[in-house]
């Protein structure tokens, strides 16, 4: 690949977090206002996706990711090419509106 060509990905936070709790409640919510503050768009309800541009945001994002993390639960992270994110298909509903401005945002950088 050319040093000049950015290959853009795509980082999908998947979590499950307790939620028993006043104090757990309060974990989770702050982890999900994190995620939006940091640029990610929820894709369903436990899910979030962000758009990086290169490996070195990628591993910038994930070092935020980890400094943010709520003491318990499961948080997992998949990082994907963002032609491999767009293939992405969806089997039932309907796509939601914010998914179709996030391509378009894409596509001005």
């Amino acid at each position: 690949m050319p040093r000049e060509e950015v290959r853009f990905m795509r980082l999908l936070v998947f979590f499950d977090l307790p939620v028993k709790t006043k104090k757990e409640r309060r974990y989770a919510t702050r982890f999900r206002n994190f995620l939006l503050k940091d640029g990610y768009q929820m894709v369903q309800l436990s899910v979030y996706s962000r758009v990086c541009r290169g490996q070195d945001m990628v591993d910038r994002h994930l070092r935020r990711l980890k400094d943010n993390l709520p003491p318990s639960g499961c948080v997992r992270v998949l990082q994907v090419t963002d032609k491999q994110y767009g293939r992405m298909q969806i089997l039932i509903g309907a796509k939601n509106p914010t998914e179709a401005v996030a391509t378009e945002q894409l596509l001005l950088f």
